[in-house]
């Protein structure tokens, strides 16, 4: 059986993962990619740190060029994350001659254009599976198995740190700092969880996703975002009441006025396959106009689920399945048609959950519907429960709107939270029927 040798750059979590896969079930994927598949060498920075993986001797260095400098690697797992080096680090070794498998969605969402350029131009690939809800494979999906389809929508849940701290916070009725403390604790969440939480780890996959699902090019920046932060036990409990469970939902679909993107806490009816989503796991529900609806759940990150990505990427590369795919795709290339529209996240529509904190005091709800009246927004349900006789408490209002332009309802929410009878703050979150 042919060899083919092959290298890893990072071995952090992820790196020690397939490390272990590749060094310890060597002959169960040899079968399944029909060659021996062999790790020459380890690169990392860290080479005193003992790990839990029986590395053979010489195995593990820290010189890069003992992989750029070696014809006989001919793929490399790069598992660095963040920017730089990590940039740096791919473009030396797409230049030396290697083909590339990384599961860094940061840098394929900031750097996709440059370093897939830079790819073709040197005639390798880079394959990216693990990069979008780990060992959910949704990447192959939507790049070659739904190939026949104009996808419609995407709706997802790619941050398991989020999911689960919504999860607990609905489960326990735990306050959102102390549910934070606990994923921490249990290593769900880094020490600086601010990427996972504010939804920008999530904006980055769906940027990712928006541009193989309808080839749109987009900063993920600039992709309307608000994180679970906003988000708190009593809206759970309403949300609940209501019939309907909080989630941090990354959506993109096609719509004749443009493509529609957006990350935020929404409420998802219960019943449906992303409500039902707990914990660290990850779900996305694809919609194309010739499969019809398409649900895909996992793990999307840890150390094996990953790993499982980052190797199924490994076998295809190494076998040439991934060169065929990576030339046909032509991803992030100026090449490739023009990108498609995006729409202003002012204009979209939706239907919205408002809790309002006002004053108990007679004509404050008739004078918040009348300014949603007033900006066209209709009320489809209210909830206000009895309070105290104090006057001076906040008293919690609900209100759920039927379909509106999203500008229209912050600008009704900003001129409500002025009002004397209320208390700035106001939680807005979409609604999933």
């Amino acid at each position: 059986m042919k060899t083919v040798k092959v290298a890893i750059v990072g071995l952090g979590t992820i790196g020690t993962g397939v490390a272990r896969l590749l060094l310890e079930q060597g002959d169960r994927l040899a079968r399944q990619a029909g060659v021996r598949i062999e790790l020459a060498r380890i690169v990392d920075k860290d080479t005193t740190t003992v790990r839990d993986l029986d590395l053979p001797a010489g195995l593990l260095s820290d010189d890069l060029a003992t992989i750029t400098e070696d014809p006989e690697i001919t793929t490399v797992v790069q598992l660095i994350g963040g920017l730089e080096p990590a940039r740096t680090i791919m473009l030396k070794l797409l230049a030396s001659g290697k083909d590339v498998v990384t599961a860094n969605k940061a840098l394929v969402a900031e750097h996709g254009p440059e370093l897939f350029d830079s790819a073709r131009q040197a005639g390798r690939s880079i394959a990216f599976e693990a990069a979008v809800a780990g060992g959910i494979p949704i990447i192959a999906s939507m790049s070659e198995c739904l190939a026949a389809n104009q996808i419609e929508s995407i709706h997802a849940i790619l941050n398991g740190t989020s999911n689960f701290i919504l999860t607990q916070m609905q489960q326990k009725g735990e306050a959102y700092e102390a549910v934070v403390a606990e994923a921490q604790r249990l290593g769900y969440a880094e020490a600086d969880p601010t990427m996972d939480v504010d939804g920008s780890d999530a904006a980055q996959k769906l940027a990712i996703l928006a541009h193989l699902g309808f080839g749109a090019t987009v900063d993920w920046r600039a992709i309307p975002r608000v994180g679970i932060d906003t988000v708190n036990v009593s809206d759970m409990q309403y949300a609940e009441e209501l019939g309907y469970n909080v989630k941090l939902l990354a959506v993109a679909s096609r719509e004749p006025e443009g493509l529609e993107l957006h990350v935020s806490p929404t409420l998802v009816r219960d019943g449906m396959p992303l409500a039902e989503v707990r914990d660290a796991f990850n779900a996305i529900h694809v919609v194309g106009d010739a499969v019809g609806k398409v649900f895909f759940q996992g793990l999307g990150a840890g150390q094996m689920p990953t790993a499982s990505a980052v190797v199924s990427d490994l076998i295809d590369t190494v076998v040439g399945r991934m060169a065929i795919t990576f030339n046909t795709l032509q991803l992030w290339s100026s090449d490739r048609e023009a990108s498609v529209a995006v729409r202003e996240p002012a204009e979209i529509p939706g239907r919205f959950y408002l809790r309002f904190n006002v004053k108990d005091n007679p004509g404050v709800l008739a004078e918040i519907a009348g300014i949603l009246g007033w900006h066209k927004i209709s009320i489809s349900s209210v909830i206000q429960h009895e309070t105290s006789d104090n006057a001076d408490d906040a008293v919690p209002l609900v209100i759920m709107t039927h379909s509106a332009p999203e500008g229209s309802v912050a600008a009704a929410v900003k001129t409500i939270d002025e009002l004397a009878g209320t208390y700035p703050g106001t939680i807005r979150m979409r609604v999933m029927d």
